[in-house]
């Protein structure tokens, strides 16, 4: 079956801005926030981005504030991963999600998925991540709260 070209990208975060990031198996070397895509094409983004959060970390979004920040990025998806999609399809819409929590909690990372995470400030992950999306979403985590 192949993947819905609809995903989310979500920056979870702690109050004092510390990001999760986790590395990539498929990748390593890639760090990224968490990301996924939507199971069907009627699953409720909010829902998405609850799964994968789960899936890959082992939080479960209800212990901290998850937010629609009610942005889209559009960008083409990596030729080496293209073979997950449909013939043809080449590119995908991210929606941003942002997950506070009040602290750094322990992770369970998903084996297949991930092989590291770490907790770094937001400016330092922001340079850590090989997404662009990635780091302009890690980059406005300091702008004042006005989702």
């Amino acid at each position: 079956m192949y993947k819905i070209p609809i995903s989310v990208l979500v920056v979870i975060h702690t109050r004092a801005l510390d990001v999760l990031l986790l590395e990539r198996c498929d990748r390593p070397g890639f760090w990224q926030s968490v990301t996924g895509s939507v199971d069907r094409i009627d699953e409720p983004l909010m829902d998405t981005a609850r799964r994968e959060v789960l899936e890959e970390t082992g939080i479960d979004a209800a212990a901290g504030r998850l937010v629609d920040w009610k942005q889209a990025n559009r960008y083409e998806i990596y030729p080496h991963w293209r073979a997950r999609y449909g013939p043809g399809v080449t590119e995908n819409v991210e929606h941003v999600f942002g997950l506070q929590l009040d602290d750094r909690v322990p992770v369970v990372l998903s084996a297949r998925e991930h092989t590291r995470y770490q907790w770094l400030p937001w400016s330092e992950a922001a340079g850590k991540v090989f997404s662009s999306t990635n780091v302009d979403a890690i980059r406005q985590l300091p702008l004042p709260a006005s989702r």
